[in-house]
């Protein structure tokens, strides 16, 4: 991380590389600040901490200055509650703390702040043989993952990267995501400018994106389908985006079809990249899913695909090492996703998520689906499909839809149930419920099967 903050410090230290809601922050700036960081943990011996803050500019320093010494960071989240801030410290072995926040209190852990961390010495030049970083899953329930990975890895595909000054990019994951690692490392490989605002909702980013010319965006279809609906509720004009990305989950035709409607001028890209397997590239056909043509490129490359019982696997040269307290996996391993997929035409066609499966009396339903037929009913925003349990067949399908506030509740209810009325049985919605907003992790729809 740290040869790319450098790298356009060195070109154009002037060069803007973060926006926050009241500073900013030029790659000159950044830099000096990721060395004095870097000399603060080698002088108090820090060779693994965690992060608990919302300053990007602090997060980005610290994630460069550990990449220089070999100490392996790892993001929390920023409004991460103190009780599973020990939970998590304790079963990553994180005995440090670094943190701008001051409600943290009397915690079984050492605190440091950037004061405390900022220290004088003479320019490091030599990188560490070992640079170790460690990302958490965003999973919804329990405790996530630590995966281990390594810098050199996840910046072997920047060397080739473009000069992008003048590119503004909206962070819309969390910096504490694998999604939001990616696009950090995006930006600062090419030169870019981030737009990092304090809150990270579509609701929220509205003026950041009229204000400080925010012209590319990655972030997952839900954020996307929220940011739609507040657009079309906006009376300013709709912001000029060069760049769509999508990622995290699957994007439906309907989402796609309202963005090209939306943003005539930019290009729509998927990227498909996992915590555990890292990026598989982006695909830029403006199709969903992924192109077949992808089974058949062999294992020569940096990524290879292969789909075993309906189930993606890839194998990745910019996959993790493994997980904290396992040894590493075996060279040229393959990782199965967890996505359900099928082969339609030329098409890879995403099915849903393993552990999203609703069992309907013996039946397997895919969310996906019937997300996909509902949200194209008027007046629907945003759909949340997932499994509810039942007595008699185990689990039925229920969903919640968040209105656009144009239908009446009753006629948007029917016209739900018109919708669905030809899908079989067991994919037949029986609980509609209209909600002000969606259970979410990460701007992720939390599906799955609840107890009633």
């Amino acid at each position: 991380m740290i040869e790319l903050v450098r790298r356009f410090a060195a070109a154009d230290p002037a060069r803007v590389a973060i926006i926050t809601e009241d500073d900013q922050w030029s790659y000159g700036r950044l830099a000096a600040e990721a060395d004095a960081l870097a000399h603060g943990l080698r002088a108090s011996g820090t060779d693994r901490f965690a992060i608990v803050s919302n300053d990007v500019p602090f997060i980005v320093a610290l994630m460069a200055a550990s990449s220089l010494v070999g100490a392996e960071a790892c993001v929390y989240a920023p409004d991460i509650t103190t009780e599973d801030l020990v939970r998590q410290a304790g079963t990553f072995g994180h005995e440090v703390v670094a943190t701008t926040r001051t409600d943290l209190g009397d915690l079984p852990v050492t605190l440091r702040t950037p004061e405390d961390l900022r220290a004088e010495g003479p320019r490091i030049d030599q990188l560490p043989d070992s640079r170790p970083l460690l990302v958490l899953t965003t999973g919804t329930t329990g405790l996530p993952r630590g995966v281990r990975h390594d810098w050199s890895r996840q910046l072997s595909r920047t060397t080739a990267a473009r000069d992008a000054a003048g590119q503004v990019w909206l962070l819309a994951y969390g910096p504490q995501q694998f999604a939001g690692l990616q696009v950090l490392i995006h930006v600062f490989s090419t030169g870019a400018t981030l737009m990092a605002p304090p809150v990270r909702r579509p609701q929220a980013v509205m003026e950041a994106l009229h204000t400080h010319g925010v012209d590319h965006i990655s972030a997952t279809p839900t954020f996307w389908r929220f940011l739609l609906a507040e657009l079309r509720a906006d009376d300013r004009p709709v912001p000029s985006l060069r760049q769509i990305t999508l990622g995290g989950e699957a994007a439906p035709a309907s989402l796609l079809e309202g963005l090209t409607e939306t943003f005539p001028e930019a290009r729509i890209s998927h990227i498909y990249a996992g915590s555990e397997f890292g990026s598989t590239g982006s695909v830029r056909d403006g199709q969903g899913g992924l192109p077949a043509a992808l089974l058949e490129r062999g294992g020569d490359g940096d990524i290879s695909l292969k789909i075993v019982d309906g189930e993606l696997f890839v194998r990745s040269s910019a996959s993790m090492l493994g997980y904290h307290g396992d040894t590493d996996l075996p060279e040229g391993e393959w990782w199965p996703t967890g996505d359900v997929v099928e082969v339609v035409g030329e098409r890879i066609e995403f099915r849903g998520r393993k552990s999203d499966v609703i069992n309907v009396g013996g039946v397997k339903v895919h969310p996906l689906p019937v997300e996909e037929r509902v949200s194209s009913v008027p007046g629907v925003k945003v759909v949340r499909a997932y499994g509810r349990t039942n007595a008699l067949v185990g689990a039925v399908v229920a969903i919640d839809v968040v209105p656009d506030g144009t239908v009446d509740e009753r006629a948007l209810k029917e016209s739900i149930r018109s919708a669905c009325a030809d899908l079989p049985r067991p994919w037949q919605p029986r609980s509609i419920q209209v909600v002000e907003e969606t259970a979410m992790k990460g701007n992720k729809i939390v599906r799955g099967t609840e107890e009633r």
